[in-house]
């Protein structure tokens, strides 16, 4: 591995020579399949992941079964930020969405980086307020907005951190991203489907037209990609 690799994530992409090479002998690169469970709610984080072009999803699971995505991570940033913030446990499922690379590193040794004060300590903050800014924005997206617009803005993330027009997805998976029971997702998708901005085949889901699906969703993907570009 080379400091190259980590220019794939972009916290890690901004640390100076110095942290790099402190943090690169205890980096090593995983594939994560799809579907894959990193982590269980009453799971021990042991470990923390920079995604590289994978998209890992965190998930809330009720009591009834029923799941919904509190937030999406991909090469912006870190999976298991709780535990460098003192936390123990989890708290939450996490799934890979998206299968690729990542990079995975023991809590202790980023908690120890973190706790240093220098720029990986404020890049995980920064991190910190963006993914707040996502949950609680997510939150209100998911009350307001019709299905198919927050179809369409899930889809754009995902596409952004992917970096590929096709990736494997059901509607299984996406009912259970999106809170939503299955029928209601065939039919959000359908609307989008026929308006040519994806195609959905076999469980693989292409973006053709991201323009249009812009244009499809709600002002909640812009605020969000904006947070994200352009943290206070």
């Amino acid at each position: 591995m080379s400091e190259a690799d980590l220019k794939k994530n972009q916290i890690l992409a901004a640390l100076p020579e110095k942290e790099s090479e402190r943090l690169l002998p205890h980096l090593r690169f995983v594939s994560l399949s799809l579907a894959q469970v990193l982590y269980k709610p009453e799971d021990t984080i042991r470990h923390l992941y920079f995604p590289l072009d994978s998209v890992i999803s965190s998930l809330a699971s009720m009591e009834d079964g029923r799941s919904v995505e509190i937030n999406l991570t991909g090469d912006e940033g870190l999976l298991g930020l709780r535990a460098v913030l003192g936390a123990k446990v989890s708290g939450y499922f996490a799934i890979v969405q998206v299968p690729g690379k990542a990079l995975k590193v023991d809590v202790d040794v980023l908690r120890a980086e973190f706790k240093r004060g220098d720029v990986l300590h404020d890049r995980v903050l920064r991190y910190t307020r963006y993914l707040l800014f996502q949950v609680s924005q997510t939150a209100a997206c998911n009350r307001i907005h019709r299905l198919e617009q927050r179809l369409a803005r899930w889809l754009l993330m995902v596409h952004n951190r992917a970096k590929r027009d096709e990736f494997p997805i059901t509607h299984e998976f996406l009912s259970q991203m999106l809170g939503t029971p299955r029928s209601e997702v065939t039919i959000a998708a359908g609307i989008l489907r026929k308006a040519w901005l994806i195609r959905y085949w076999r469980g693989r889901m292409t973006i053709l037209d991201r323009p249009g699906l812009e244009s499809a969703t709600c002002e909640c993907y812009r605020v969000v990609t904006n947070e994200l570009c352009n943290p206070g």
